[in-house]
């Protein structure tokens, strides 16, 4: 993992991260699906008062080459109400194809567990789409559990809103 340089995404990155998003949901079989832009992204992450955050990899810069993003991840804080102590959700972890099995996702996955740890976070926590196997392997060999007992559930925007107008 020397081999990269994980830090706090800035403003700066947020033309990187919604390509990285934009390369995830087309993997994830979804190109369509991503509405967000950098204008959402850097409110999100960077206004007032963010309830989002983000890392970028990178590989370091060297006499041959600049700084190189590699990926990303974005998580944010839940709570456990039987822990009494707040999580980290990870929404997104992403390394480009080519950057691939060289440590980027293990170094990313490390320094949001390391965040959890740090601040004594009872729980971190993610979701990976059943068909998706070289990540459930990936994530299954640095001892993560496969949650089968639990069932997720999701409402969009117009279904909230047609939630809040049932009587």
């Amino acid at each position: 993992m020397d081999n990269f340089h994980i830090r706090p995404a800035t403003v700066e990155d947020v033309a990187t991260i919604r390509r990285f998003i934009v390369e995830l949901a087309v993997y994830e079989r979804e190109p369509d699906a991503v509405l967000a832009t950098e204008d959402d992204l850097a409110s999100a992450l960077f206004g007032e008062n963010p309830r989002v955050f983000g890392l970028i990899c990178e590989r370091p810069a060297d006499r041959a080459a600049p700084a190189a993003p590699l990926g990303f991840a974005i998580y944010f804080y839940n709570f456990s109400t039987w822990l009494g102590k707040h999580g980290i959700y990870l929404e997104d972890l992403y390394v480009t194809p080519d950057a691939r099995g060289e440590g980027a996702g293990k170094a990313l996955l490390k320094a949001v567990a390391r965040i959890a740890w740090d601040e004594g976070c009872g729980r971190y926590e993610w979701n990976v789409l059943k068909w998706n196997t070289p990540s459930i392997e990936f994530y299954e060999a640095k001892g993560a559990e496969r949650m089968e007992e639990w069932v997720g559930y999701r409402m969009g925007r117009d279904t909230i809103g047609a939630f809040l107008n049932e009587d």
